[in-house]
């Protein structure tokens, strides 16, 4: 991604720099040098606006993520907790449907919100035995309630963070910003256009600040998704016993 990012950026800001290049000769020189260099600032605070525009809505999908996953392992082991208060036969059988229900979460739906493939259609078959089983109780009224409570929380959570995997960063939001900073660049080229070294360095300075910018918000726009991605380590541990992601 990285190589991505700064090579397109660099050969933009390389485009920009040769077209330039061509286009200040001797005759037309005055002429662009005529644009006002107080055009840079406004152009580098509008690019600025739109940066923090776009990372605001990755940083808030990736806290909203955060906190679905880190939620449905606490009311999961809300549950676990309260199933120790129910006969041997219903509490082994609650533990092994939130057991399987972790396993699938990691092996199955992990996978595929990281390829933005899960989907809410269909309700864990696990998750619904096991509010199933405890509506089916007789005899303990209160921790059935907060059973129910646990599981239902859990499956709020579980909508959440799917909700979440699914969003991304609209593909005009990324036309806008490479169209701003293009932008800036050509004015930092035309400014520059009587010495070419100058305009190098300062069109490769705001290339590379652009590429870096882009790569932040690029490594983070799919929370489920890439090497920094939010993993489902806090279901496993509260319960250790599921399986593993492979």
């Amino acid at each position: 991604m990285a190589l991505v990012i700064f090579g397109f950026t660099y050969l933009l800001a390389a485009a920009i720099f040769a077209a330039v290049a061509m286009a200040a000769t001797e005759e037309r020189a005055k002429s662009l040098k005529a644009i006002s260099p107080g055009m840079l600032p406004v152009l580098g605070i509008i690019f600025g606006l739109f940066v923090a525009f776009t990372a605001s809505q990755v940083w808030g999908d990736s806290d909203r993520a955060s906190a679905a996953v880190s939620r449905e392992a606490s009311s999961l082991r809300s549950a676990v907790l309260l199933a120790a208060g129910l006969p041997a036969e219903q509490e082994t059988r609650l533990r092994a449907l939130v057991r399987d229900y972790v396993g699938q979460a990691v092996t199955v739906e992990w996978p595929m919100m990281a390829h933005q493939e899960a989907s809410l259609k269909v309700t864990p078959p696990a998750l619904a035995e096991a509010l199933q089983l405890v509506v089916a109780m007789t005899g303990q009224a209160t921790v059935q309630r907060e059973l129910i409570d646990a599981l239902e929380q859990a499956l709020d959570a579980r909508r959440q963070r799917i909700i979440v995997s699914l969003a991304a960063v609209n593909p005009v939001k990324w036309w806008c910003l490479y169209l701003q900073a293009a932008c800036a660049l050509l004015v930092i080229g035309l400014v520059h256009c009587d010495n070419r070294l100058g305009s190098a360095i300062a069109m490769g300075l705001f290339a590379t600040g652009v590429a870096t910018s882009v790569l932040l918000i690029a490594a983070h726009d799919r929370p489920f998704a890439g090497q920094i991605s939010i993993q489902p380590e806090p279901l496993l541990q509260i319960m250790p016993e599921a399986p593993a992601k492979t």
